[in-house]
């Protein structure tokens, strides 16, 4: 083979190669949308900085036997959440995970219930309402500790 064929050779190539990816990418998003399907937007981040979070400072949880409503909510580090059963559902809510409730405070539930420093999140005893401040950032999994099945997630962000 002559120096001359292997450069048209890898001219070809390099040819099919390129229209191989330029049909791909531009085919490729328009055959999902004409199939109906949905393209995710983007994850856009939950603004954490301490100057323009925006971010609550609280947030409210409804508890019925359909479990809670809404399932997670942001708020800001130092903000509350309260939790309130309003159909008469029995409500214990604890960290995850169930049934030790040791996910936010690293403590079990027999090491902090009665929480008198409020330093673990974790209701302690069945009632129609509860609220906590959440002083560390992270993702805090929840669950009623009387009905474990049902449960969610605060996000908590500087």
């Amino acid at each position: 083979m002559t120096k001359t064929n292997r450069i048209i050779g890898l001219f070809i190539i390099v040819l099919f190669v390129g229209l191989g990816v330029w049909y791909w990418s531009s085919h490729s998003t328009a055959n999902v949308r004409s199939q109906g399907l949905m393209i995710p937007a983007p994850i856009q981040p939950v603004s954490s900085g301490s100057n323009g979070s925006t971010a609550p400072l609280s947030a409210s949880v409804t508890y019925t036997a359909s479990g809670f409503s809404p399932s997670t909510v942001t708020i800001k580090q130092g903000g509350t959440v309260t939790f309130e059963s309003i159909d008469g559902s029995r409500m214990w809510v604890a960290s995850d995970p169930h049934p030790s409730h040791t996910g936010y405070s690293g403590t079990t539930k027999q090491q902090h219930c009665p929480d008198v420093q409020g330093v673990a999140f974790d209701q302690c005893s069945i009632g129609p309402s509860y609220s906590f401040v959440f002083q560390k950032i992270g993702t805090w999994g929840y669950h009623n500790h009387a009905s474990a099945n049902d449960g969610g997630t605060v996000i908590v962000v500087q």
